[in-house]
């Protein structure tokens, strides 16, 4: 009878390990799916698996016929590639501009449609603001996004199970909104790195 149940108990971990190993696989082929740049998210992840320290850029409320073609230059003049966090409603009106940041490999993600905090809207309002969002980036790229940086940070934990999104959010905030000297957002972002080093 001991060795019965034994057997029963190691089978049923067995069966465990076997159904979280096939749920783990068919949630990474979902998200490969719904990831446009498998390259970038690549040499992040074997950066990180060296070891070494990275800075991910990313901007997030364009594209901005103002400045988002002059981060692309500058972009491309330095070789870097970085995430743009977008809202639906400029990719409607600027596609264009979302286009070519996507042709010059950036990655692209998900702010909101119309930059809106969701920890005070309801679940509905704020699925349909991450949906509208993502169809719009798929319109332009033909690729739907796999990431989500919400607004002033407010996630809802509740939409984790509704969307296969990864929710990106920063370490350190040059709060560039704040000012137009670029030597201060500069120093700004120095220290805080050299902080963290």
């Amino acid at each position: 009878m001991k060795y019965k149940n034994l057997v029963k108990r190691i089978g049923c971990k067995i069966l465990f390990v076997l159904l979280a190993f096939m749920l783990g696989w068919l949630f990474g082929m979902a998200m490969n799916f719904f990831h446009g740049k498998d390259q970038m998210t690549e040499t992040l992840s074997t950066a990180a698996e060296e070891g070494k320290k990275q800075i991910a850029i990313t901007f997030d409320d364009g594209p901005n016929p103002e400045y988002t073609m002059k981060l692309l230059e500058g972009l491309k003049k330095r070789g870097v590639k970085a995430t743009f966090f977008v809202l639906g409603e400029e990719v409607e009106r600027y596609p264009d501009i979302l286009k070519a940041a996507y042709d010059d490999g950036h990655l692209i993600g998900v702010h909101s449609y119309q930059h809106v905090n969701f920890g005070q809207i309801g679940d509905a309002a704020a699925l349909e603001q991450v949906e509208k969002t993502r169809q719009a980036i798929y319109d332009v790229t033909g690729e739907y996004t796999g990431y989500i940086r919400p607004p002033y940070g407010c996630w809802k934990k509740e939409l984790d199970q509704e969307l296969p999104m990864i929710e990106v959010l920063w370490d350190i905030d040059p709060l560039d909104w704040a000012t137009k000297d670029a030597d201060r957002k500069s120093t700004r972002l120095n220290s805080s790195h050299s902080a963290r080093s």
